[in-house]
């Protein structure tokens, strides 16, 4: 039985790009240009009544900027979105991080027409990167800061915290946390972004990062993080001793581990998921060397990625927490989290800052 091409919305106010987007689009035999239009009204209207599979939208549009276009959509007609746009191609990675903000599950330079070198290597990657990300299921979102926005931080919301959980696990006494360790992918740039924005400046705590990001971007993200967080952010180095107040970020390609001597490994180690680095790697880091002092969250992402081994980090009385289906943009990981029984907590980020901030509290 043949596969029916994919049904693609063009979003871009330039005549000539639209041009060039509907040919190399439709130069692939899985693909169809459902429409292509010069308007964010038009492309909004579309989305909601014609459901493509998946859209490319510019940023520069006559009407709306792209980033709000792409807000809109995900809010009234979920869509898988790439934000298509030569802001892209000046190194500002603010575009890339705004993109992700706003929804869209990738940010990729506009490609150019004509003989120069490597012009074709970015119009593939583009069709490739426009067809991999129509198979992504996404949610609706909520009007934006809508179970993102922070709560009051008081002792009693604090306590009740502990047992506010869609699970319904309990939440024991417990030692005090060494380490968090924190494992995302699609769509969790802008959640950690909120996590570090939220928790306070004096949390006592480290923070380990793996994020599945592409190659280029991390440096940028570091930068992107540092603007809103309280806490300092830095990519991480082999040998690190981590200090409180601080997140850490593996680097690209290298796995990151927790050392029972508070320090930082970095590895070379096979792919695991197909990723390195890989948030499994680091949670069983954490089981291993923490025990019931670990703590692990895991974000909206594709795949399966540190599900599992979430799971150890629970087994060892750690605290171990699921990002909710409802702002998850991809509910791959923290859902087979769920399925394992691997997250004592499944909340929304909000919820996660009010969680740890309470396991942090001294009675």
């Amino acid at each position: 039985m043949a596969t029916l091409p994919l049904r693609i919305l063009i979003i871009d106010d330039s005549e000539v790009a639209r041009q060039y987007l509907m040919q190399l689009f439709a130069a692939d035999p899985e693909c169809q240009v459902l429409a292509a239009v010069g308007t964010a009204r038009e492309g909004v209207d579309l989305a909601l009544r014609r459901h493509p599979d998946v859209i490319t939208m510019d940023v520069r549009l006559p009407d709306q900027d792209g980033f709000e276009a792409t807000r809109t959509i995900m809010e009234i007609a979920p869509t898988p979105i790439v934000i298509v746009t030569s802001l892209a191609d000046g190194g500002d990675v603010g575009v890339t991080f705004a993109a992700l903000s706003a929804g869209a599950l990738a940010c990729l330079p506009k490609p150019r027409g004509g003989p120069a070198a490597g012009v074709e290597a970015a119009a593939l990657q583009l069709v490739r990167t426009v067809k991999a990300m129509a198979g992504v299921k996404v949610v609706r979102r909520r009007p934006r800061r809508a179970g993102m926005e922070t709560t009051t931080l008081n002792r009693d919301a604090l306590s009740d915290s502990r047992t506010a959980t869609s699970t319904g696990f309990p939440a024991p006494r417990r030692e005090p946390l060494e380490i968090v360790a924190i494992g995302g992918s699609t769509g969790a740039p802008p959640v950690i972004q909120t996590l570090l924005a939220t928790l306070p400046e004096s949390f006592p705590v480290p923070l380990l990062i793996v994020q599945h990001i592409t190659e280029g971007f991390l440096a940028g993200m570091v930068t992107w993080l540092n603007q809103s967080s309280h806490l300092v952010v830095h990519v991480a180095a082999d040998g690190d001793r981590v200090e409180p107040g601080h997140a850490y970020l593996a680097p690209t390609d290298q796995h990151l581990e927790y050392t029972r001597l508070g320090r930082l490994r970095l590895t070379s180690a096979p792919l695991e998921y197909g990723m390195r680095p890989a948030a499994s790697v680091l949670f069983r880091s954490v089981a291993a060397s923490c025990g019931p002092r670990g703590c692990g969250v895991i974000l909206t992402g594709m795949g399966r990625d540190g599900a599992a081994e979430l799971k150890l980090i629970r087994d060892q009385g750690g605290v171990t927490i699921a990002q909710d289906a409802t702002t998850s943009v991809v509910h791959g990981m923290p859902g087979e989290a769920i399925r394992l029984l691997a997250a004592k907590h499944v909340l929304p980020p909000a919820k996660i800052v009010d969680l740890l901030v309470a396991l942090t509290i001294q009675p």
